[in-house]
């Protein structure tokens, strides 16, 4: 009898291996509209949909405690939460959160990681309807259920881009990674001493790595301006993983052109500063948790409307047989690669 070969999953990745794990899994219910393979899952139930989404968030995976405040922290497991409902045009209604706690946090300090939650929570209208907690040995988890809702005719999936749709993008990419990039070399320059590093002048990008904002004003604007995306994704593992993933999910090609990516200036400095093209980080960084969306052509003069909002058109899509490639700015094609965020590295 052969022996079943063992696999490893850091070779597999996280999408390799949900993939393994859910081909053979069946829908039996008309009221599961779609399951395992887009930024929520959406049930059908009576005149609206609603829209289901989880992230797990781990000390020493996703955070570290020693440069990111409580507070901070629990706002961002909100808005990450939030930004993947954002994700499929739906609103946000109702969350869980559930804690996995060590035996060294006290009850301050996760009174301090509520309130960052509650906070998330009154800014984009969410009610908090339960959770769980248990007691962790590894250190504290953090795992929020996100629950949205949306008519049936207006959700937005990652698959329905076509060729010569317009590829968008909600704001500026390349900060969170940045402002990681600047805390981990803080971090390892006054490990064990008394100093506290300084950082002034680093502010914008500590904001995008410490408290991201989930993007539902760029889906209000898109209802008041009557524009329904063709696809949308946001942001998380970097621009090419969503860009690829669109593609796969449209079966389509696409082009995204270099000097379209928008990267903000404080963005570029601190690139230079670790000796880092300002593009790879705003390819392969993540975090960043805009809307990467499509349109159609003819949608596309709506968008003359006046806003504060900068929504910025970074390339388009093509039919799947023309491959999948970044123009660089010396008119270069290079193939796009999936060199984001692995979640089993």
């Amino acid at each position: 009898m052969s022996e079943k070969k063992e696999v490893n999953l850091e070779s597999l990745g996280e999408f390799g291996l949900i993939d393994r794990l859910t081909s053979q899994i069946k829908i039996k219910h008309n009221s599961t509209v779609k399951g395992i393979g887009d930024d929520a899952a959406v049930v059908d139930y009576c005149n609206k949909q609603m829209v289901v989404t989880t992230d797990l968030l781990l000390q020493g995976i996703h955070f570290d405690l020693v440069y990111t405040p409580l507070r901070h922290l629990g706002y961002k497991a909100v808005m990450v939460n939030l930004s993947d409902v954002y994700a499929m045009n739906a609103k946000p209604k109702q969350i869980t959160v559930s804690l996995g706690l060590s035996s060294k946090f006290k009850l301050a300090s996760i009174e301090e990681l509520y309130e960052g939650i509650k906070i998330a929570c009154e800014l984009h209208d969410v009610d908090l309807i339960g959770g769980d907690t248990s007691t962790s040995l590894t250190g504290l988890t953090i795992s929020i259920t996100a629950l949205g809702e949306i008519d049936k005719e207006d959700v937005v999936y990652r698959s329905g881009a076509k060729p010569n749709d317009l590829i968008c993008v909600s704001g500026d990419l390349g900060g969170a990674y940045m402002g990681l990039q600047l805390l981990e070399r803080e971090k390892r320059v006054h490990e064990g001493k008394s100093t506290q590093p300084d950082l002034a002048g680093y502010d914008y990008i500590l904001e995008r790595q410490l408290k991201p904002e989930a993007r539902k004003d760029v889906i209000e604007f898109l209802a008041d301006i009557g524009v329904k995306p063709t696809s949308m994704i946001d942001i998380s593992d970097g621009l090419s993983s969503e860009v690829l993933h669109i593609c796969k999910q449209s079966q389509t090609g696409c082009r995204i052109y270099e000097n379209k990516i928008p990267i903000d200036h404080a963005t570029s400095l601190m690139a230079e500063e670790v000796n880092m093209n300002p593009t790879v980080a705003a390819l392969n960084g993540g975090e960043d948790y805009e809307l990467l969306f499509t349109i159609s052509m003819e949608d596309y003069e709506k968008f003359s409307k006046e806003t504060d909002l900068k929504i910025y058109t970074i390339g388009h899509i093509t039919e799947e047989s023309k491959g999948k490639y970044l123009v660089t700015g010396g008119d270069q094609e290079v193939e796009l690669q999936a060199q984001g965020w692995n979640a089993l590295n």
